[in-house]
């Protein structure tokens, strides 16, 4: 073990042996930002890039179990990363079926798909579909996979469906306008019935959502880490925890 690791360790332990479990954010949402840089400043590529981001995440759920988190959601693939070129998007999906599966093959998460399935290939669509069936008995965290996801996407999704439903119902627009409300709409998300997350971790020190989780992030804290998702450590975690526990949540009082 090299020196650096062993100061991380003893770091990691004190920071952790600090933290108030009562302060634990319930719900947590990761942007996993940095794998493609990562790579280029490692001399690896792209591919070999996301496949460590990929095995970055059974590390942050471990973690997360230890620390009495219930519900992570994972940003896996944006509605914008479906325009890259097919050879950096095949082998990228493929990467994403594969972590999906083993999250399935765990025993210890519930995995939800949030998204827009139909921009998604019909091989991507079936392994999360199985995935959610597989795993819908168990009661550890529940994994939100956010694969086609969009944030402004999400909402239309959600006013499309809400629209849809009512129309079914034989509700007219006027009836609609009457009722439509903040929990109205919530109830079409992708994560309907879900806490919205108390905590956002961005990593790759870029500052900004890139609209994850717009409608449900209105409330929440921000933590932006610099460094790259692959190399994201316990200790990056744990600081993470650390900063919220720290803040005084108001919600404009």
């Amino acid at each position: 073990m090299k020196l650096r690791d062993l100061v991380y360790g003893l770091y990691a332990r004190r920071v952790e042996g600090r933290l108030d479990h009562d302060q634990v954010p319930k719900h947590i949402g990761v942007i996993l930002d940095g794998n493609r840089r990562w790579a280029r400043a490692d001399g690896r590529t792209l591919e070999q890039g996301h496949q460590a981001g990929a095995d970055k995440i059974h590390d942050l759920l471990g973690w997360c179990a230890e620390t009495d988190v219930e519900v992570v959601t994972l940003w896996m693939l944006s509605t914008d990363n479906l325009n890259r070129p097919e050879e950096q998007l095949s082998p990228l999906l493929g990467i994403i079926e594969d972590t999906v599966r083993n999250l399935a093959a765990d025993g210890r998460w519930r995995v939800h798909h949030v998204g827009t399935m139909d921009l998604l290939p019909a091989r991507t669509q079936r392994v999360l579909k199985e995935a959610e069936q597989a795993t819908d008995h168990i009661g550890g965290i529940l994994v939100n996979v956010a694969v086609g996801y969009g944030g402004r996407q999400e909402i239309a999704d959600a006013v499309r469906s809400l629209l849809l439903d009512h129309a079914d119902k034989g509700t007219t627009f006027e009836e609609l306008a009457e009722i439509v409300d903040v929990d109205l709409i919530s109830e079409h998300l992708y994560t309907r019935g879900q806490p919205d997350p108390d905590l956002v971790i961005r990593t790759s020190g870029e500052q900004r959502l890139s609209g994850f989780m717009l409608w449900q992030s209105a409330h929440s804290e921000y933590y932006f880490c610099e460094v790259f998702w692959p190399a994201f450590r316990k200790v990056d975690f744990l600081r993470a925890l650390r900063d919220y526990a720290a803040r005084h949540r108001r919600y404009g009082n």
